[in-house]
């Protein structure tokens, strides 16, 4: 009967995760307050009687309590740059479910309190890397196309464009995530917003330092005039030129990263293994003051270790 339950609510837990990061998918914040400047789309419904969007009541509650603190705007930032479409309310709510569920298997399958403790915090970070790994990669992409999106900018205004119809042209010629980053500011600017406030919002969800240069000259050309084509046409060589030494650079540095993975790595495979052969070894560890130091001293020897390791092997271009 308690397996019945324990696996009754690991299903009830992991339907919850799908419903805040599928069905509770939705547009984000800026879009939907846009929508309700531009068409007054939620007074509309209101008046017709029909139901708004599906929100989830914890999020909704989590919203209400982290409403313009630091934390919530922290996370409103992080998760628009992973671009995912969840409120800061629900990325915690995520956050807890998955503190529930992790030590709720191990326990399930193992029946082991300090196992089920790690779990529990592997579910804290777990969300926090899935979005540092989104943010990534949506950044990584994103650079890769900021060379032909400047080169494809500079061809509009050379043939008679604005600055923001070679926009509206990235947007329907490039792929993602740049068509959708620059759908976004021209969609702004057409709700009212200036080009500076909606190249601001594109930089805050994008942080790049190559698209931060390209921003700023756009900004000076706006204030003070000048060739801009001729401008973005040095940025984009400069930009083509850098994501060809970073990829060099990657390349002979990729076993020194591989190794500081490896390395930090290791111990904590090998721990996790002998514990799981013989728990009773490895419980001392836990149990004893000493043990508590020796894995103390250990963790900070390997973290520092890792990011001394990352640090020597990223170059700055």
């Amino acid at each position: 009967m308690d397996s019945l339950l324990l696996i009754l609510g690991i299903l009830l837990i992991i339907g919850a995760i799908v419903y805040f990061f599928v069905g509770g998918r939705r547009k984000d914040e800026v879009t939907e307050r846009l929508d309700r400047y531009a068409l007054g789309v939620e007074e509309k419904k209101k008046a017709r009687g029909e139901p708004g969007p599906r929100v989830s009541p914890l999020g909704e509650r989590l919203d209400r309590a982290l409403a313009e603190r630091g934390l919530a705007r922290n996370l409103r930032t992080q998760l628009a740059r992973a671009n995912l479409k969840l409120t800061a309310g629900e990325f915690i709510a995520a956050t807890i479910i998955c503190m529930i569920l992790f030590p709720a298997i191990v326990f399930f399958l193992r029946r082991d309190v300090p196992l089920s403790l790690l779990a529990a915090v592997l579910g804290f970070f777990a969300p926090r890397w899935y979005v540092a790994y989104l943010q990534g990669k949506r950044l990584k992409a994103f650079n890769d196309q900021l060379g032909d999106i400047i080169s494809m900018m500079v061809n509009g205004i050379r043939a008679g464009y604005s600055v923001l119809q070679a926009m509206e042209a990235v947007a329907k010629e490039m792929d993602e995530p740049a068509s959708e980053e620059f759908s976004r500011v021209v969609k702004e600017v057409q709700l009212g917003l200036s080009l500076e406030q909606a190249l601001d919002n594109l930089l805050r969800r994008v942080p790049s330092d190559d698209l931060d240069m390209t921003v700023t000259a756009i900004k000076v050309q706006q204030e003070v005039g000048g060739n801009l084509a001729e401008v973005l046409d040095t940025i984009s060589f400069t930009i083509r030129e850098r994501v060809r030494i970073k990829g060099e650079i990657r390349a002979l540095t990729a076993q020194a990263r591989a190794s500081g993975y490896v390395v930090s790595l290791l111990p904590i495979g090998v721990a996790v293994l002998v514990y799981a052969i013989n728990p009773r070894f490895m419980g001392a560890m836990f149990t004893d003051q000493c043990g508590w130091m020796m894995l103390g001293v250990a963790g900070a020897g390997i973290i520092s270790g890792f990011f001394i390791t990352q640090k020597i092997a990223n170059i700055e271009v």
